[in-house]
């Protein structure tokens, strides 16, 4: 009976590891891609665009709501920050912004491979079924940014402006941890506890172009903005199993350097001119259907973002 028992939750465990299709990625894959998401979120709605270029100096207060899914793993929570720009002439300005963001990352019975290139020498047969539970941990983004546009109101294009910088930037990844149990193969059973907590630092250069519009008391902004982290990381991770605990970075071990993603964020925002208020609906569309494809493996990406300028 008790072997019956035991014969009965091995199949519905593969069972539930096979119907579940979307999670075909592995966990260190999408674990690297969460973040990765919510860096090109903070990306999108950087506050570093005029808020009132008819005056000398504009302060930009910005909030979103940045959630990425998969599977059943999630990651969500604000995007604050505050930039301040200067108007040297008409053609010129300067600009500079902090950002410090911090987000959930949570999320239980999610069921894909195991895998952990950051640890080749790891004694389990890998890629392996298995199940991850109890994620609830959390990502600190934090830095500055600062930056030259060039207007022009002239030529083909109309009106629109040139921008490039640099963002000086710090991810911090605390209790990022699973426990998983192996589901299949020859280490069927066996248990213990994956985790990626680590700080990642890089120097970003940004390049950007935006055409802005006014038709009476609205304001129309079509933008995009090129990101390079730099250096690009290892990636890092830790993991403790039946008489084995391994830290490792693929760097270190020759699998490559996968933390920190070029980036390319669309927007068009809305602004109510009198207030000075706007409203990201490009971001919330472009996120959505671009990140799923930028980084695979992520199923949804949501992006509300507001901004108030003087």
């Amino acid at each position: 009976m008790h072997l019956n028992r035991i014969l009965i939750l091995h199949l519905c465990c593969i069972a539930l590891w096979s119907i579940d299709a979307r999670a075909t990625e592995d966990i260190e894959f999408v674990a690297e891609h969460l973040p990765e998401v919510s860096m090109d979120n903070r990306y999108a709605t950087l506050p570093i665009w005029s808020a009132n270029a008819q005056d000398p100096w504009s302060v930009v207060g910005q909030a979103a709501y940045s959630s990425a899914t998969t599977g059943e793993l999630r990651i969500d929570g604000p995007l604050l920050s505050l930039g301040v720009i200067h108007e040297i002439n008409p053609r010129w300005s300067i600009g500079a912004s902090l950002f410090a963001d911090r987000l959930s990352l949570t999320g239980t019975n999610d069921f894909r491979p195991l895998q952990t290139l950051f640890a080749p020498s790891t004694p389990l047969v890998r890629p392996a079924p298995a199940r991850f539970d109890h994620l609830d941990g959390s990502m600190a983004h934090e830095g500055a940014s600062f930056s030259i546009a060039r207007f022009s109101s002239t030529g083909f294009l109309g009106a629109h402006r040139w921008l490039a910088g640099v963002v000086i930037e710090q991810v911090r990844l605390s209790d990022y941890a699973f426990d998983y149990e192996i589901l299949d193969g020859p280490d069927v059973g066996a248990r213990g506890i994956i985790d990626f907590d680590t700080t990642y630092r890089h120097l970003t250069p940004i390049l950007g172009f935006e055409m802005p519009r006014t038709i009476g008391r609205w304001g129309y902004d079509t933008k995009v903005l090129l990101a390079w982290p730099i250096p690009r990381r290892g990636f890092v991770g830790h993991i403790t199993g039946p008489g084995f605990d391994i830290h490792g970075d693929t760097a270190d071990v020759g699998n490559g350097k996968h933390f920190g993603d070029p980036s390319v964020t669309l927007g068009f925002d809305v602004t109510y001119e009198p207030a000075h208020l706007t409203l990201g609906l490009g971001t919330l569309i472009s996120q959505r259907l671009l990140e799923p494809h930028i980084h695979r493996g992520i199923e949804a990406d949501w992006l509300l973002n507001v901004s108030v300028g003087y």
